[in-house]
């Protein structure tokens, strides 16, 4: 069983490019171009530098000293946090700018939940003086605000998308849109492990210096590379296909997908895709799919904006369909829980994304010699109205 994708663009059953015509020419030169651009030594080098001077990597490797204390094992969390601009985001934006460049391209516009992605394109663009247009769903627009006000003190333009449910989904077709419209000129930063083929291979790769580090890391900590289980939150995936990509194949580590609930799996507003997905297209791949009986895509509801997706990644299908992975669902109460709880327990305010991930420990017991890897995908600034709110701080 493989879990990287095929020369055709899939990972078992899921993937692909399905994409109108007028996209064909742009998806087709990146995907006949990326790897050829990302393996030349000249972009290698340029890439590594810019996530060691500018990004700040690599991320630490932080044991959870009290966390681990009170569930009985070993509890590692990987502090994507601790990156410049506050989630893993910038390790994909950094290796798209840099694609973007040699292919000669002088826009960029990219979608944005939580607005974290909108950030770290914003920034890279400033960084590289390219003009940057990002699209954000209206009502992500009022609970992110912080993030908006940062787009635009780098520079960017924020679009708002006022169809649909005003979230991510509606900002991503808003995109694709804005390609259709210009494709000689523009790329088309997609912040997540979705989209048509390359664009999950391309982020994953990026997103994979997570897990590469996480094993020299681990080994000059516990004398071996591989945790017995790697964690993250999940909604496009990009953050989780990096913290598991160097693992994939190696069936010793077991591999934990955490997706939003939000009231209930069976609540009508959830975002539990792995629960309620069935396969279907969604932004020119096709995957696991929140959907009505004929096909209408359901509006998916999380506190957490960046988990509020219908889909998931392709790669994440192909894990959940082969028993690869094993996906929890967790409701925005244990989320809000557990963010306040690593809070209190480890000085670290998470983003509502990775509380998610830590409210793993309600659903899984792990044995005490476990190594448990959490990726810690992002900071909870941006989140704090919203932990005010809930918990009348």
């Amino acid at each position: 069983m493989s879990y990287q994708v095929n020369e055709k663009g899939y990972y078992g059953d899921f993937g692909g490019a399905y994409i109108p015509e007028m996209l064909y020419p742009n998806v087709e030169e990146l995907r006949t171009t990326y790897l050829d651009i990302m393996n030349d030594p000249s972009f290698k080098e340029e890439f590594n530098q810019l996530l060691r001077d500018y990004v700040g990597r690599p991320s630490p490797l932080y044991f959870a000293k009290r966390l681990s204390e009170k569930y009985n094992t070993k509890v590692y969390l990987k502090r994507e946090d601790l990156n410049h601009t506050g989630a893993h985001k910038v390790n994909n934006t950094i290796g798209q700018i840099l694609v973007a460049k040699r292919l000669g391209k002088n826009r960029i516009i990219a979608e944005t939940g939580a607005g974290q992605h909108g950030v770290a394109t914003a920034t890279v663009c400033a960084l590289m003086g390219i003009e940057c247009i990002v699209y954000m769903g209206e009502i992500d627009i009022k609970r992110q605000a912080p993030n908006v006000a940062r787009m635009k003190m780098l520079g960017a333009e924020v679009r708002p998308a006022k169809s649909g449910s005003k979230t991510l989904k509606d900002a991503t077709n808003e995109a694709i849109r804005d390609w259709i419209n210009n494709p000689v000129d523009t790329h088309y930063i997609i912040g997540s492990a979705i989209g048509p083929h390359p664009y999950p291979d391309m982020v994953t790769r990026f997103q994979s210096i997570i897990s590469e580090e996480i094993k020299w890391q681990l080994k000059e900590k516990e004398g071996r590379e591989h945790p017995d289980y790697v964690v993250a939150c999940i909604g496009g995936g990009s953050n989780a296909a990096g913290t598991y990509y160097h693992f994939l194949d190696e069936p010793s580590v077991g591999i934990i997908a955490v997706e939003a609930a939000g009231k209930g799996v069976n609540s009508g507003e959830s975002a539990a895709t792995s629960q309620l997905g069935k396969e279907g297209i969604i932004h020119g791949c096709k995957t696991l799919l929140m959907q009505t009986p004929d096909g209408q895509i359901t509006e998916p509801y999380s506190i957490s904006a960046g988990l509020d997706y219908p889909g998931v990644g392709p790669l994440h299908s192909h894990l959940y369909k082969t028993g690869r992975g094993e996906f929890y669902s967790v409701t925005d109460d244990d989320a809000m829980t557990a963010g306040l709880e690593l809070s209190q327990l480890e000085g670290i305010i998470p983003a509502i994304e990775t509380s998610h991930a830590l409210a793993i420990f309600n659903d899984k017991t792990f044995k005490p010699d476990d190594i448990v890897v959490i990726g810690l995908s992002g900071r909870g600034d941006k989140d704090l109205n919203t932990y005010i709110d809930y918990f009348k701080l």
